[in-house]
């Protein structure tokens, strides 16, 4: 019998068994061949256990007997897009509590804060995200008693928007026992007020300042003196955090994400979802630094899990911080500020830790921001690559800021830029900033990464960003915001062209996750993960694309959301 589109997304939806062969026919269908071209077809035939069976074009005969078919009424058909580095929980947890992303000043932020706070009265702590100081222009971090006039009863503890740094009130901090007396710890800082005039005796018996009070907001590896303390989500929180991650991703049209920092907390949460089939999406782990990864994983990576829609690949380690909170480590002090960033790890305990995980055949991602770290991590590749040998893939995320020299280095030991396009149109005017002129040539590097011979893997960062491959697509080939600036593009030799753009969130993204053969193209006896838009990224313009309707997504030969629908 033949459904209208519609009955079938219902039925489909409704029914949680394996069904039989399935024709969407009159689509716009594209995918990337073997050879990496574009491939134009206008049905497709899924079998029962939810693989593509066969790509229809306009002059082949249509199968007869169907259990189901639908018309796609001419929606440009896609296949299930991939976001290379995104924070599955951090997307939902981010979700379902206090976000300041959408504020433009101090001012905004407070009110949001304090209505948010009044909205919940009785929860012990207020805890967020989103803040960015640079959008408020203030030309400085916020602080402690800026907080405390939006809420001074309970402790308070929000995130910056890139994760790097978090700011508290004068109650969390409190609660923390962070005082002048605390050092800032390895590879964190904590922001201080000036210092005091009183004098104290030193080592040596010279006079010095009494150090500065904390101002209030922690940099990187100090924020976790607070967060040590901060109420952990219950399970059923992380339950709904997880629904609700899926949700998000899914209505974007990304169809598997690799989660970069999964904890065994994260890990439970998805295996619970699978284990009661509520596991929608397809995400591919990386465990949060070795104890996680081995705690998890055991002897190595895991199989692939509920029908390929869960597997633990490798372990994500951190090298530096970000470049908003001037945490990124640069081989050049910052044009605006007096310090270089903030190392995490030397280049030894980096390699110690690199082996730990490869001698397990657990794949190495690890971020790297500024362009030391870059440097350090591609010497200690070398190395490390030199003993374990073969198809390692080694996975270097953010890769934002790199010395023009080094990047050809990127080239060898197989090594995957995983790199998320719309930082550059987001970050422009703050990295123009915090480099000046003369350090521009190798930021956000795309196509020379292309030509130097690495492999591109595209993602959002999310929650950092939204996870938008279409917007993430019209940045990678105009090198413009959604504004339209700067015109003809920043640094424009970085233009993709929309194949690469379209291969890096799919063909790209799955190799980067040893997904090939699986995900990531639409072919005879792959996953039919796919997703139906009003926009076709190939020959419509990039404005178009950024506003890129996505009216269904499909995984495993089945719709899992719809427009319009919850």
């Amino acid at each position: 019998m033949r459904l209208s589109f519609a009955a079938l997304v219902a039925g489909l939806l409704c029914s949680g068994s394996a069904h039989a062969d399935t024709l969407v026919d009159h689509v716009r269908g594209l995918t990337l061949n073997a050879a990496g071209n574009v491939e134009r077809f206008n049905g497709i035939v899924i079998d029962r256990d939810g693989r593509v069976l066969q790509l229809l074009h306009e002059d082949d005969p249509r199968p007869t007997r169907l259990d189901f078919a639908a018309d796609g009424r001419g929606a440009v058909l896609l296949p299930g897009l991939i976001d290379a580095h995104a924070h599955v929980m951090g997307v939902g947890i981010a979700a379902l509590t206090l976000d300041l992303s959408d504020t433009t000043s101090l001012a905004q932020a407070q009110g949001k804060i304090r209505a948010y706070a009044a909205q919940f009265p009785g929860r012990p702590w207020i805890i967020g995200r989103g803040w960015n100081q640079e959008l408020w222009q203030l030309g400085r971090f916020p602080t402690a008693a800026e907080l405390d006039v939006a809420v001074d009863d309970r402790p308070v503890w929000l995130e910056r928007v890139d994760g790097h740094a978090g700011w508290a009130n004068s109650k969390a901090l409190a609660a923390a026992g962070v005082t002048a007396a605390t050092k800032d710890p390895s590879g964190g800082r904590i922001e201080r007020l000036p210092a005091s005039p009183a004098i104290k005796k030193g080592p040596a018996g010279k006079a010095q300042a009494a150090p500065g009070r904390p101002a209030g907001v922690l940099v990187d590896g100090a924020m976790a003196l607070v967060a040590k303390i901060v109420p952990p989500p219950r399970p059923e929180d992380r339950d709904a955090a997880l629904a609700k991650a899926q949700e998000l991703f899914l209505s974007r049209g990304v169809t598997t994400a690799a989660d970069m920092g999964t904890s065994i907390e994260d890990w439970q949460t998805m295996r619970r979802a699978g284990d009661e089939a509520r596991l929608k999406m397809r995400v591919m782990a990386y465990g949060d630094g070795i104890a996680n990864t081995v705690l998890i994983g055991g002897p190595g990576p895991t199989p692939w899990l509920y029908g390929d829609r869960l597997r633990l690949n490798g372990v994500k380690l951190y090298l530096d911080g970000a470049l908003g909170s001037r945490g990124a480590w640069l081989k050049a002090p910052y044009a605006d500020a007096a310090t270089s960033g903030l190392p995490f790890l030397t280049e030894t305990q980096l390699k110690n830790l690199m082996s730990r995980a490869a001698m397990d055949h657990f794949q190495v991602a690890v971020h790297a921001i500024g362009d030391a770290a870059n440097a350090t991590l591609l010497s200690a590749i070398e190395d490390v690559a030199q003993t374990y040998q073969g198809d390692r893939r080694w996975r270097i995320e953010h890769a934002q800021i790199v010395d023009p020299a080094d990047i050809p280095r990127f080239g060898r030991n197989g090594i995957i830029a995983s790199m998320q396009p719309i930082h550059q149109t987001s970050d422009r005017i703050m990295a123009e900033a915090r480099l000046g002129p003369n350090r521009l040539n190798g930021a956000y590097a795309w196509a020379s990464m292309l030509k130097a011979g690495a492999r591109l893997a595209f993602g959002s960062d999310a929650p950092v960003e939204v996870s938008d491959p279409f917007a993430g697509m019209a940045a990678a080939i105009t090198r413009e915001g959604a504004d339209g600036q700067p015109a003809g593009g920043w640094q424009p030799q970085e233009k993709l062209t929309r194949t690469q753009a379209l291969a890096a969130y799919t063909t790209g993204a799955a190799f980067a996750g040893f997904a090939e053969g699986k995900l990531g193209q639409l072919r005879p006896g792959w996953q039919a993960d796919f997703v139906l838009v009003d926009v076709d990224p190939m020959t419509d313009s990039a404005d178009m694309i950024r506003r890129t309707r996505v009216l269904q997504t499909w995984v495993a030969g089945k719709p899992v959301w719809e427009l319009g629908k919850k």
